[in-house]
C-alpha cells in the first residue's frame, strides 16, 4: 500500500512538519571570536603565571626546587656484586634469586643481610634475570637499585643557607667514571661540601658503582644534573659564588687561595683533558695543585679530596 511505512522499501514521512534549516546557527558559528589574547593575558598560559606570581624579598618567588629522578632502575648481577652491594647499604628494594639456584655460602650471606634490612626477596626464571639484567652473568643472584633521585641544583644553595654556612659546591666536568663521581661524594661529605654538580650528558651518573665508591655518603649529600654545566654555573656565580676550577697550568697555587671563606664553587675536570675551553672561561680563577716533578695530574676523585681538604682547612 502506498504510503505505508512498514512496507519495505517504502518511504517514511515526517508528520512534524518542515525541518528547520540551518540558518543563522551555522553563520553564528563560524563567526570569529576576535584576536587571540596574548599569552600573557591567558590565566592557564605559563607566561601569564609567571607575570602574575607574587612577589617577594628580592623580586618574584622563585618556583619550588624539584627533584628529578634518573632514567631506569639499575640491576646489581651477580654473587659477589650484590653480597657487597649489601655490606654498603646500596638503597636496594628487591632481591631476585633463579629458581633451583645452588645455595652456597655467598647466597646464604644475601638472604641473611637483606632479611636484616627487610629487603623482599622474589624467586625467577633464570629466563627472567636474564632479560631482567640485560643478560648480565647474575649467577641466579641480582639486586634491584631504583633510579636515584638528583637534586635541583638550586637546592645546593638552599642546603647551604639553611646551614647559616659559605655555600661550598663541587661541580664536575665531563668525569665519565661512576668510581670518581663516588669518591668525589665521599670527599664532599667529609670536608663539608654542601653538594655535588654533574652534566646530564657525557657525564657519570649514580649508578651502583658510584653508590659503593661513596661508602654510603650519597645518602647524606645531594647530587644535582645540570642541563648545561656552564649555564649553570654563572646561575651560580649570579647568586654570589665565586667559581674556581682546578687546572695543572692555574695561576693560583691552592694553599694561596684567598676566595676559600667566601661562597664557593669547585670544578673538576676529567684527568684526561681537564676542564673544556668553556668551562675554563666561565671560571672566576684557574687554582692549581702543587705536585712532585714528573707527576702530570690526579684523577678527579683524588684531586677534589686534596682541593676540598684545604679550602676546609682555611675556613677552620
Amino acid at each position: 500500500m502506498a504510503g505505508n511505512s512498514q512496507r519495505r522499501g517504502a518511504i517514511r514521512k515526517s508528520t512534524k512538519g518542515p525541518t528547520v534549516g540551518s540558518g543563522g546557527r551555522v553563520r553564528r558559528g563560524l563567526e570569529g571570536k576576535g584576536p587571540t589574547p596574548k599569552a600573557k593575558d591567558r590565566p592557564n598560559h605559563k607566561a601569564y603565571k609567571t607575570a602574575n606570581k607574587p612577589a617577594g624579598k628580592g623580586g618574584p618567588r622563585r618556583p619550588p626546587a624539584k627533584r628529578r629522578a634518573g632514567e631506569e632502575a639499575e640491576w646489581v648481577a651477580g654473587r659477589n656484586p650484590v653480597v657487597e652491594a649489601l655490606r654498603a647499604d646500596l638503597p636496594l628494594t628487591a632481591l631476585y634469586v633463579a629458581e633451583g639456584a645452588e645455595r652456597d655460602g655467598r647466597m646464604r650471606e644475601a638472604f641473611a643481610l637483606a632479611a636484616d634490612r627487610g629487603l623482599m626477596l622474589t624467586s625467577a626464571s633464570r629466563a627472567d634475570l636474564d632479560r631482567l639484567t640485560g643478560g648480565a652473568v647474575h649467577q641466579g643472584l641480582a639486586a634491584r637499585l631504583p633510579p636515584y633521585e638528583y637534586a635541583h641544583p638550586d637546592e645546593l644553595l638552599e642546603r647551604a643557607a639553611d646551614a647559616g654556612e659559605p655555600a661550598l659546591i663541587v661541580a664536575l666536568d665531563s668525569v665519565t667514571d661512576p668510581r670518581n663521581l663516588g669518591a668525589v661524594v665521599r670527599s664532599a661529605a667529609a670536608f663539608g661540601a654542601h653538594g655535588v654538580l654533574v652534566p646530564e650528558r657525557r657525564a657519570a651518573g649514580m649508578t651502583a658503582s658510584a653508590w659503593k665508591t661513596s661508602a654510603g655518603a650519597a645518602a647524606r649529600v645531594p647530587v644535582a644534573r645540570a642541563t648545561n654545566l656552564v649555564r649553570q654555573l654563572k646561575a651560580y656565580a649570579d647568586a654570589g659564588c665565586m667559581v674556581v676550577g682546578l687546572a695543572g697550568d692555574g695561576d693560583v697555587s691552592l694553599p694561596g687561595l684567598e676566595l676559600a671563606d667566601g661562597p664557593l664553587v669547585l670544578v673538576v675536570g676529567a684527568e684526561d683533558d681537564g676542564l673544556a675551553r668553556l668551562t675554563r672561561e666561565t671560571c672566576d680563577q684557574l687554582v692549581s695543585i702543587p705536585m712532585a716533578p714528573g707527576v702530570e695530574s690526579l684523577n678527579a676523585g683524588v684531586a677534589a679530596g686534596v682541593a676540598l681538604y684545604e679550602i676546609a682547612r682555611t675556613r677552620g
